[in-house]
């Protein structure tokens, strides 16, 4: 598994991890108590094995995915990213996208893992 030592690069390797379609590298990014939420709706995943589940669906969305990172800020052990992505398929036809949020924790190795995502973060709607 690719450890992630730059925090710039996670959501690159998030989408490097699914056009691979393996399941355990795109959990090996997430700690152990991370939290995922998918969409704007759904529940919010909490741990490995919840988080794992929803991995394994989104593997079995079509196409090929990229991921553009708008920003990282990094304050010590922590940082907040945005990105852009999108799953195309080999038509170009975009089937899925969305602007994701993230807060990614250095870990005792250096290396880089979600702790808290949110596939969709950047883009719900305000509720009023």
């Amino acid at each position: 598994m690719t450890r992630v030592i730059d925090p710039q690069k996670m959501n690159e390797q998030f989408a490097h991890s699914f056009n691979l379609r393996e399941v355990d590298a795109l959990l090996a990014l997430y700690e152990p108590d991370a939290l995922l939420q998918a969409d704007a709706a759904g529940p919010v995943r909490h741990g490995l094995q919840d988080i794992r589940s929803v991995l394994a669906g989104l593997l079995t969305v079509p196409g090929r995915m990229r991921s553009i990172n708008n920003f990282c800020l990094e304050l010590g052990e922590v940082a907040l990213l945005r990105a852009d992505w999108d799953i195309t398929l080999d038509n170009g036809e975009v089937i899925a996208s969305g602007s994701s949020a993230e807060l990614v924790r250095r870990q005792p190795g250096g290396h880089w893992l979600y702790a808290i995502d949110h596939a969709v973060g950047a883009i719900v709607a305000r509720v009023i």
